[in-house]
């Protein structure tokens, strides 16, 4: 049972359904029968995230906002779509969930992020990368030398 927003009725009418986000989330579209105002709702299953070992040994809870600003941040400017960043998101927070632990390290997100990045675009995988492990000069020559590499043998399997 869900009230109504904009009347407060007891009860509302489902008038579609539709999964999104790889499955994880349902969006209700709502209506009501007195007012006949519509309204979304978003339905998601309540799992328990472990909690986050940060480098200082400090625990905090896992936060999925902090994970999207650093994604975010990362791809400032790069030609990734809402939906493929949304995407990324959902595994890194799956494989947070199915991990079996009741707290990760800070690190291990931190490579799952960098994981999901090197996928989406090589320019803001570098820049997490190069923030996240403290380049110096020298290491991020080595990782772009890599990954260049990596973006020239992928774009000759396409070709083929």
């Amino acid at each position: 049972m869900m009230y109504c927003p904009f009347c407060s009725a007891l009860d509302t009418k489902v008038i579609d359904s539709r999964l999104i986000r790889e499955g994880n989330q349902i969006r209700r579209r709502r209506e009501c029968p007195d007012c006949k105002e519509r309204f979304t709702t978003y339905e998601v299953a309540e799992l328990t995230l472990p909690r986050i070992i940060k480098r200082d040994g400090r625990r905090a809870p896992f936060s999925e906002e902090k994970l999207r600003a650093g994604v975010l941040r990362a791809l400032e400017k790069r030609p990734v779509s809402v939906e493929q960043v949304e995407t990324a998101i959902a595994r890194i927070v799956r494989k947070g969930m199915t991990a079996g632990e009741r707290e990760i390290p800070s690190s291990q997100i931190g490579e799952w992020v960098m994981e999901e990045l090197y996928q989406l675009d090589p320019v803001a995988y570098v820049r997490f990368a190069s923030v996240y492990r403290c380049f110096d000069i020298d290491e991020f020559h080595r990782e772009i030398s890599r990954l260049t590499k990596h973006v020239k043998s992928k774009s000759t399997h396409t070709r083929k």
